[in-house]
């Protein structure tokens, strides 16, 4: 879009006086927690009010599938964890498109013991490991492919560290802002390999809406992503109270300790800005990072070769550099 289109566009999504905000609900990948951050951020600090948008979080959770939602039209707007579930919906001819990729890294981990000599991606290969379902459909398709991996690693995962805690010899999956910290408060030391330092393409963290409302109401998407933007920037790089307030809120059980955690292991490591991040702002998405991820599974299987993967996404609301200043 060019400059005084997006302009334009953008003085189109902050409401005229008396006017009333325009409400939109917005689904989480799980209950709340600081993958989320930028999010509550924007909500608590007005982000989404200044530019006339009363912003529903909504919780996601083992039970709740907000990708139908989505589809169904209860939502519009939903977190998608990976790129799997854009290119899902595109190999199942419904009209959904990714409209920005808040991280640039996917928080998905490999954890091991230390002193038990897994201290690379390669040296597990034959190894037992212990996988949930829907990974084993997911990132283990890139493990299988990159580092020779086969299916008879694969021990059930049941998202309980216990199993790892009794064995030094044991693998599991995990995601690099929670299990590490549960191990070690444990009094074990984690090895944490991150998958995204090995090659693994898929981003996370993924906003998607209907193709219906990215066309007809650019504005009101536009304003959405940008303030999720500045969100993240603020949660991020300033004070993180007001977001974790509200996440504490909506997630009793969740503890200023993982809080900090979380943000902490989000910054080390660049989960929101680093690579395309760096150079065409928070949010990026680029043809060459989601062609690649779409090759990458399609060899696997996953997605049939024809597959028009293009339609899985657009990059009209996102590659732009925003500061906090932008919100005025």
């Amino acid at each position: 879009m060019k400059p005084f289109l997006r302009a334009a566009a953008l003085l189109l999504a902050f409401p005229a006086f008396g006017q009333a905000p325009v409400k939109l609900s917005f689904g989480t990948d799980w209950k709340a927690q600081a993958e989320h951050g930028g999010f509550y951020q924007a909500l608590a600090t007005g982000l989404y009010a200044q530019r006339g948008l009363e912003v529903t979080i909504r919780q996601g959770g083992p039970q709740v599938n907000h990708a139908q939602l989505l589809a169904a039209g209860r939502l519009d707007v939903n977190m998608a964890s990976n790129s799997f579930i854009p290119l899902n919906f595109v190999r199942e001819k419904i009209p959904m498109v990714a409209v920005a990729a808040l991280f640039q890294k996917d928080p998905q981990v490999l954890i091991a013991h230390a002193g038990q000599g897994n201290d690379s991606l390669a040296a597990l290969k034959g190894k037992p490991i212990l996988i949930g379902s829907d990974t084993r459909v997911g990132s283990w398709l890139f493990l299988k492919s990159r580092f020779g991996y086969t299916d008879s690693q694969i021990r059930p995962y049941t998202f309980n560290v216990a199993p790892f805690l009794a064995d030094k010899q044991a693998v599991q999956q995990g995601y690099l802002t929670s299990e590490p910290l549960t191990i070690r408060k444990a009094g074990a030391t984690p090895v944490v390999h991150l998958l995204a330092d090995h090659g693994y393409p898929s981003y996370a963290a993924v906003l998607q809406t209907s193709r219906k409302l990215a066309e007809e109401k650019p504005e009101l998407v536009q304003a959405f992503v940008d303030a999720s933007i500045l969100g993240w920037q603020s949660y991020l790089n300033g004070d993180p109270g007001p977001a974790n307030a509200l996440i504490k809120r909506d997630n009793p059980d969740m503890t200023d300790e993982l809080l900090a955690f979380g943000r902490d292991r989000m910054k080390e490591y660049g989960i929101v800005d680093s690579g395309d991040a760096k150079t065409l702002g928070i949010g990026a998405m680029t043809d060459a990072r989601w062609q690649q991820f779409f090759e990458l599974m399609a060899a696997q299987g996953l997605y049939p070769q024809d597959l028009d993967w293009k339609q899985a996404f657009t990059t009209r609301f996102v590659n732009r550099k925003l500061g906090l200043a932008a919100k005025k």
